[in-house]
């Protein structure tokens, strides 16, 4: 049974991935499930720290991974939601983590120690596929956007981060992103991703908010965007299907 910090809840967490997983394999690390909420800029993990739990974004919920630079800025890698996990996904044990990984969007998640996930691919061929396989998704993501960081603009960029962004919260006309924010996620100064939003903002493609942007003409947005995004949801429909987030299917 999913347990909480207040009480108990019965059905599988708003995660595709626990969902993805047959009712044997899900039953293998159920019990050891413990459900959370987390607030914006939680901090799961720090680079060197043992990676000993397994966090579900749930809903939602979207976690970052934060590469630190020379110069001191943290660069931001990847946005992991409820189609995935983070910590123990592709490595087994309680190894050290490479990147600061926190919480962007704040909501539900569940947590498995690391030692319970581990156990159970051990038991279940089919489980150990499943994280296998999207493993290799996780891998396509940093990939893509390794790529992405080396060949695209500044405005591609933008516009692919609102959009992933978008495909994750429950609210698609609205994503809690900062200009601050987006500028760590581009890498960039706060002064560069102000004048890509100003630009937007002309074209009539979004308005901001305090706190967040309003998309007005996601279409308009997706013209603007690199085809990164897309590029990355083939490769989870050819891997795992029905994993990655699209709220035209409900998940």
């Amino acid at each position: 049974m999913l347990t909480r910090q207040n009480g108990t809840a019965g059905e599988r967490p708003f995660n595709n991935l626990l969902r993805r997983l047959n009712d044997a394999d899900y039953a293998l690390i159920a019990p050891h499930l413990v459900a959370a909420d987390s607030g914006p800029n939680d901090l799961l993990y720090s680079p060197g720290d043992n990676v000993e739990t397994v966090h579900f974004p749930c809903g939602p919920s979207l976690v970052s991974y934060m590469v630190a630079n020379e110069d001191g800025r943290d660069v931001e890698t990847i946005l992991i939601g409820r189609e995935g996990a983070v910590g123990g996904i592709v490595s087994q044990g309680n190894l050290p983590a490479y990147t600061r990984i926190i919480v962007k969007f704040a909501g539900p998640f569940v947590r498995l120690p690391v030692s319970k996930l581990d156990a159970a691919k051990a038991r279940s061929r089919t489980l150990s596929n499943i994280f296998a396989r999207y493993a290799d998704c996780l891998l396509a993501q940093i990939f893509q956007s390794t790529a992405c960081n080396a060949i695209h603009s500044i405005e591609q960029r933008t516009a692919k981060w609102i959009i992933s962004a978008m495909e994750r919260t429950d609210d698609g006309d609205s994503v809690p992103l900062t200009h601050e924010q987006l500028a760590t996620l581009l890498g960039v100064g706060r002064s560069y991703t102000s004048r890509v939003i100003q630009t937007f903002k002309a074209e009539g493609t979004l308005e901001t908010r305090r706190g967040s942007i309003l998309i007005r003409n996601a279409e308009m947005l997706r013209n603007r965007s690199c085809r990164c995004n897309e590029a990355v949801k083939g490769h989870f429909e050819e891997v795992l299907r029905g994993i990655y987030p699209d709220p035209g299917r409900g998940n």
